[in-house]
């Protein structure tokens, strides 16, 4: 026996050693063949390597190894189509194997049959996510599905020993992590691409890339934007009308005549990015809203608000937060006069879990002061402090085109005058779908805020003052119809009912508040 015979026959016992089925301590001449075949295909002589699998498949056509090998001689000489037959017979044969499962999906991939690589190589990719070059074609076929946190994870995850693999998985990192919006790594990822190979084919389209996120990250869209709206509302109880309850003077006297108007509305809101450096950003806000109501020009409001947020974008186990710092002060007035001014201070936290998955948390304190006629009992002074946390899940379709939300928050109102005071829990829920003609947007949005009042009031209700703890339901419903329109122009007519049942009467009220607006932004 030649030397290169007695090795094939060594390797060919190896591959009885690995077999998953009993096989005789003997090798059969179709295990000399694939052995051969092995050795000549480590040498890179694909030809002469696929005729020993020929002598194999020719004996035994269903030997595994035979059809496994003949695939990757084929993948060798760049033939992926050729490859393809043999894999699938040997995938049919043996659909466990994780290496018949690569290199299929490998052969899919070759050309360009996503869809049927996508399934194969997710499969090996949870079984054995460090295997040679596996997390770079998994998290291209999650990018090109537009999954970028799902990319991004099978890139970190990877490993591989091809240098051109190496510098690809660099350069669609950081096409992932730009289109997640952190720039700043997304620029690392791409420097570290073209210090693996300096004078590489992918040189060129790298260095673009790094001049594209350059630019991205020192003008991101305009510093300054500008939105102003107008409209008309109607309003069928701008006073708050308690339901009627017979026997109840205090709802009667709070049971008004007029109590519906039409109106006008205005609003101008104004923003400036005061910092864009790396991960951090930085913008100042001010707006004013103004309502007149026709009949009841008493309970017109006009609002300043002021608002400076900063924050910080960052990857939690590769997923992407964002996270922001926010003061924000309002100084409302009623009927030209001072009623209440607002400061209050939020910590809001989004973590991006995937393309379709995206939940935030809120922390929130604000501070109430109300500016109240005198003299008044001090169980009803108004001012207070409100504690709230809360939560808002986002199940996201279509690049957002589309959404579904639901959320859970809880807040107490610490007032100074114990009438006031409440534990309060609020459900919410709502939708969105943008309609594929005119991107006409349609949304719902619905809320019940529970409020339990922690005293007994002292003053109501009439027949027993001192005897009924207040708890609230109010129910509150949010339709919406936004059309764009030419020159940043938005039309929207929005609806707005509330619904709020209370165990004390002269608090249960129905309103509905339809509107029509157009708005422009800059």
């Amino acid at each position: 026996m030649s030397a290169r015979g007695a090795l094939a026959a060594v390797v060919a016992l190896a591959l009885l050693a690995g077999a998953a089925s009993p096989v005789s301590a003997q090798p059969t001449e179709s295990d000399v063949f694939v052995a051969e075949g092995i050795l000549a295909l480590e040498d890179k002589k694909f030809d002469e390597a696929l005729a020993h699998f020929r002598l194999a498949l020719d004996r035994e056509p269903d030997h595994l190894d035979a059809l496994y090998y003949s695939g990757v001689a084929h993948m060798g000489r760049g033939k992926s189509a050729d490859a393809v037959p043999f894999l699938e017979k040997a995938r049919a044969l043996s659909p466990g194997e994780t290496s018949v499962a690569y290199q299929l999906g490998l052969a899919y991939f070759g050309l360009e049959r996503y869809r049927d690589a996508t399934p194969l190589l997710e499969e090996v990719f949870a079984r054995e996510p460090t295997l040679d070059s596996l997390g770079y074609y998994v998290g291209y076929l999650r990018y090109r599905r537009q999954d970028h946190d799902g990319a991004l994870k099978a890139f970190r995850a990877g490993r591989t020993t091809d240098p051109n693999i190496a510098q690809l998985t660099r350069l669609y990192t950081g096409l992932a992590l730009v289109a997640l919006g952190l720039p700043g790594q997304a620029a690392a990822e791409v420097e570290q691409a073209l210090r693996l190979q300096p004078a590489s084919p992918l040189t060129g389209p790298a260095e673009r890339l790094r001049e594209s996120i350059s630019a991205s990250t020192h003008a991101r869209g305009r510093r300054f934007r500008a939105a102003v709206t107008v409209g008309g509302f109607h309003d069928d109880n701008v006073t708050a009308r308690p339901e009627p309850a017979p026997g109840d003077s205090t709802v009667h006297d709070l049971r008004r005549p007029t109590h519906e108007s039409w109106g006008e509305l205005a609003s101008v809101r104004l923003e400036y990015d005061w910092l864009r450096q790396g991960p951090w950003d930085g913008t100042v806000a001010y707006s004013i809203f103004a309502t007149y109501n026709n009949r009841l020009p008493s309970f017109n409001l006009l609002d300043h608000a002021g608002s400076v947020n900063l924050g910080y974008r960052t990857t939690v186990r590769d997923l992407p937060l964002v996270s922001t710092l926010q003061y924000a002060y309002d100084y409302l007035e009623l009927d030209e006069q001072e009623f209440l001014q607002r400061h209050a201070v939020t910590l809001f936290s989004t973590l991006v879990e995937n393309a379709m998955n995206l939940t935030s948390t809120q922390l929130r304190v604000e501070v109430k002061e109300f500016s109240e006629e005198r003299p008044i009992a001090r169980e009803e002074f108004q001012d207070a402090v409100n504690w709230s946390v809360g939560l808002v899940h986002v199940l996201r379709f279509s690049q957002d085109r589309h959404f579904l939300r639901a959320g859970y928050r809880v807040d107490v109102d610490d007032t100074r005058g114990e009438n006031l005071d409440y534990i309060g829990h609020r459900l919410s829920g709502g939708a969105q779908v943008t309609l594929p003609w005119g991107a006409i947007r349609l949304s719902y949005d619905a809320a019940l805020h529970q409020r339990k009042y922690l005293h007994k009031h002292t003053t109501l209700p009439d027949d027993g003052p001192g005897t009924v703890r207040r708890q609230d339901n109010e129910y509150s419903h949010n339709v919406r119809v936004e059309v764009p329109l030419p020159g940043n122009l938005t039309l929207a007519g929005d609806y707005l009912g509330t619904i709020n049942e209370s165990r004390i009467a002269a608090f249960a009220y129905r309103r509905n508040v339809f509107t029509l607006s157009l708005g422009w932004a800059f």
